[in-house]
């Protein structure tokens, strides 16, 4: 296999992808993808939405910026029998045209755009005339953005850019990214995604492994033995935040689903209950 181009190929996210499997799930059935539907599934991942959306019959079109993770994507897809796109481009770039898509997903990945406002306007080009657009993204103080201040003091600074990725998690700062290249929010909904471990020690170690721009500093941090204070860390942090059981330790991380659609009007958002 091919050297990851980004630290989104380092580690071991596929198996964090399978935990997402649930949201995506959300996330398809939100956008009510059927036969037909020409998708755009935007930092896909390994694939689930984009899967997901092509078992209803939609024409899916998955882009990533990590061709490691393109190439899990295509092999699932071909074991399941399914013909998608498969494209390599940024959040800010999107490589279809103009109003091509009557369904628009993104799944914790738009929200990792450095500019924000250059991906909103690329979610608004690729959408057609009554196109449904559902994005996944993790809420403002939930763990893995809390985890990211833990972090910080080993890691080197992220890019400069338009803000935290978890702006797009909170309702009324997404209609201010929306909303000028006039994406109007029309429903959101909050829910969970639940890791269980045995241990704070089982938690800190599958965060680390799974999280690529962790990964990739680890020879420079054992070098200057901070590696393990990493974890200590971390599993300090797991241990505030998991709810514990006798024999197993819950880590809920929460995100909210949004729904939005070309602006017309100006209705009020509808909000509907938590799902898990």
């Amino acid at each position: 296999m091919n050297s990851p181009m980004t630290t989104w190929g380092v580690g071991d996210y596929p198996s964090m992808g399978r935990y997402l499997q649930p949201v995506a799930e959300a996330a398809v059935e939100a956008a009510a993808v059927g036969p037909g539907d020409r998708v755009v599934d935007i930092a896909t991942g390994t694939g689930n939405a984009a899967l997901l959306a092509a078992g209803r019959g939609g024409r899916v079109a998955g882009i990533d910026f990590e061709p490691s993770l393109l190439r899990l994507a295509e092999e699932r897809a071909r074991c399941a029998g399914f013909d998608l796109e498969w494209l390599c481009g940024e959040l800010e770039a999107l490589p279809v045209p103009d109003r091509s898509a009557d369904v628009v997903l993104s799944v914790f990945g738009v929200m990792y755009a450095a500019d924000h406002q250059a991906a909103a306007r690329e979610l608004a080009r690729v959408a057609a005339p009554g196109a449904r657009v559902v994005l996944a993204s993790w809420q403002p103080g939930s763990v893995l953005p809390a985890m990211g201040q833990v972090l910080s003091a080993y890691l080197p600074p992220p890019p400069a850019g338009s803000g935290p990725p978890s702006r797009w998690g909170e309702a009324s700062a997404l209609a201010g990214i929306l909303e000028p290249h006039r994406l109007r929010v029309t429903a959101t909904s909050s829910g969970q995604v639940i890791l269980r471990f045995s241990a704070s020690e089982e938690a800190a170690e599958f965060l680390v492994r799974t999280a690529g721009h962790v990964m990739s500093e680890q020879d420079r941090l054992t070098a200057e033995g901070r590696w393990d204070e990493l974890h200590r860390d971390l599993r300090r942090f797991v241990e505030h935040r998991a709810e514990h059981r006798r024999d197993h330790l819950l880590l809920p991380l929460d995100y909210l689903l949004a729904t939005a659609a070309e602006a017309t009007d100006r209705p009020p958002v509808r909000n509907t209950p938590r799902h898990t």
